[in-house]
């Protein structure tokens, strides 16, 4: 006779549901105190009116667009190709879940030009306040990030420089819930690559005031968007950057079908697509006179601050994976202790607490202080690859669980790996760090702000060294040049971390725990351990662990 258990094998205490709370249901304000210390650094005597602002949207990232994002990735956007009369209508519809992130995060944007106002009204700097604002966001999905901020500024503030008046007015409607409302697209990347502009095939010819372009965009991020900045040649052959509307100015359908959306390992929640565009109307964001060039510098801006959103989600998903290890780590026990009390699990935590506040110091530098020529392409380097080994970390102390789709780690992932991508593969950003120092000498106004910053001998002495670096590299021919171009701008990268890290420490915002994590980094990535790989070292103060922890995340 066939036995049935009449109730579910339980077992130990240690499986109690409870105990595994993550990072979604937290308010992500409340619990990140490396955040906490960053806006009251930059937002000076504003930050008593933003504190609640920042306090209602952690509750709001934490809980209902981490809970969206979820059901987002389950449920993706889909493709209406024709509509009952099969006419191409090309609709993307997006799942009810990603709209109701949107509509709550529309009313909560910290982008929009009327917060800005009142952000600055009250003594606090609107771009603190947007990195914020992107930061907790990308912690959730930066998928919606993704679909949010598209290059909504570069569209408005282009067609305000070149688009005709009309025209200007209509991108004006589009956006008057400010850059970050979800209704422009970058159309750069073709089929036979995106970084390849000699390989450009889409065209566009004048008619008028305007022009008619004809092409087709292999990989278009939010491609359900109003407003799309499409790169193509022009008749002389040189490549300048178009706005091309959903709607032309009669206001019929423009001559842009979708062919497909992309089936994709992450970042669901924007919807990514192939793009044709058949005699579209469009305008050229570029100037047209005689001698004008070729607007691939008028490019290089757009994808240089489009770099640095793409930083912020590195640093979103690698801040995400952090809290998801140090919330899982304190809960699974083994070997009769919680993982969060092994030797070994507190070194990779400490690891992870380490990388995350110098990437987290870097991209807020580069959104928040004057622009450097160099930033974008090192600090996208830097976060970028680290959300990716951040996540992975973060199965890795899951363990099992951890590559299991109903936990949040494995969608972290998945979304992660796209960031190297974005904007430029490692390899473009060196080449860009190359562009930069042969061409704007940014090198120069780089070491003399990392001069400004650092505080140790340390630190200055690895400034000296990477003078002498750039010095060395400049005299090598152009192929072997190329080559040792990843190793020079990791050693930029350390370098700008460091100094950036013993600069937060002078602050005195956090009871000298900032100076540990500066030493921290830069005896990870500055010093020489010698023969025994550090082996030889004295042993850590047991204390030093719970200081970064209680600096890291509290809740």
């Amino acid at each position: 006779m066939r036995r049935y258990l009449t109730e579910p094998f339980d077992g130990s205490d240690r499986y109690a549901t409870e105990r595994y709370q993550g990072a979604a249901g937290r308010n992500w304000w409340a619990c990140d105190p490396t955040l906490r210390l960053l806006m009251r650094r930059h937002l000076g005597d504003g930050y008593v009116w933003a504190e609640p602002h920042l306090g209602r949207l952690g509750a709001l990232m934490g809980g209902l667009v981490a809970e969206c994002a979820e059901e987002t990735d389950r449920n993706p956007p889909r493709l209406e190709k024709y509509d009952k009369w099969g006419r191409d209508v090309s609709q993307v519809v997006m799942p009810p879940s990603f709209l109701t992130a949107r509509q709550a995060l529309m009313e909560d944007n910290f982008t929009a030009p009327s917060f800005a106002e009142e952000a600055r009204a009250h003594g606090a700097d609107p771009s603190a306040l947007a990195a914020a604002w992107t930061y907790l966001l990308d912690q959730a999905d930066i998928g919606m990030g993704c679909a949010l901020g598209t290059g909504g500024d570069m569209v408005v503030s282009l067609a305000e420089k070149y688009a005709p008046e009309d025209v200007r007015e209509k991108v004006r409607e589009i956006f008057a819930n400010g850059f970050y409302s979800g209704e422009a697209a970058q159309l750069f990347t073709e089929r036979t690559g995106g970084s390849d502009l000699a390989a450009l095939e889409a065209a566009a010819v004048p008619t008028g005031d305007a022009w008619s372009l004809s092409g087709l965009k292999w990989f278009a991020s939010n491609a359900n968007g109003s407003a799309f900045v499409v790169l193509a040649r022009l008749p002389e052959g040189d490549v300048a950057p178009f706005l091309v509307l959903w709607e032309r100015r009669d206001g019929t359908r423009n001559g842009v079908r979708i062919r497909r959306l992309k089936d994709k390992l992450g970042t669901r929640s924007v919807a990514s697509a192939e793009v044709e565009f058949t005699e579209a109307e469009a305008f050229l964001l570029a100037g047209s006179e005689p001698g004008a060039g070729s607007g691939i510098g008028t490019m290089m801006k757009l994808t240089n601050a489009s770099r640095l959103g793409v930083a912020m989600m590195g640093l979103g998903v690698a801040r995400r994976a952090l809290v998801e290890s140090i919330c899982y780590a304190r809960a699974r026990e083994a070997f009769g202790r919680p993982l969060i009390e092994q030797p070994l699990m507190r070194r990779k935590l400490t690891e992870l607490i380490v990388e995350v506040e110098a990437a987290q110091a870097m991209v807020f530098d580069a959104h928040v202080s004057p622009r450097l020529r160099l930033a974008p392409a090192l600090v996208k380097l830097r976060a970028a690859r680290l959300g990716v080994t951040a996540a992975g970390d973060a199965i890795e102390v899951h363990g099992g669980n951890g590559y299991i789709e109903q936990w949040p780690v494995a969608r972290l992932l998945r979304d992660a790996q796209v960031n190297p991508i974005w904007e430029g593969g490692d390899n473009i950003l060196c080449l860009d760090v190359r562009r930069a120092m042969l061409k704007e000498q940014a090198h120069l106004p780089f070491l003399d702000r990392l001069r400004s910053l650092a505080t140790s001998g340390l630190v200055g002495a690895r400034i000296d060294d990477l003078a002498k670096a750039v010095e060395t590299w400049h005299a090598l021919d152009r192929d072997t040049a190329e080559e040792r171009l990843y190793p020079l701008a990791q050693f930029m990268a350390d370098v700008y971390a460091a100094a950036l890290l013993e600069d937060q420490a002078r602050w005195g915002l956090d009871d000298g725990r900032k100076a540990l994590v500066a030493r921290l980094y830069a005896e990870a990535h500055l010093v020489d351990h010698g023969p025994l790989r550090g082996l030889d070292r004295p042993a850590g103060d047991p204390q030093r662990f719970d200081d970064l922890l209680a600096g890291a995340f509290t809740g």
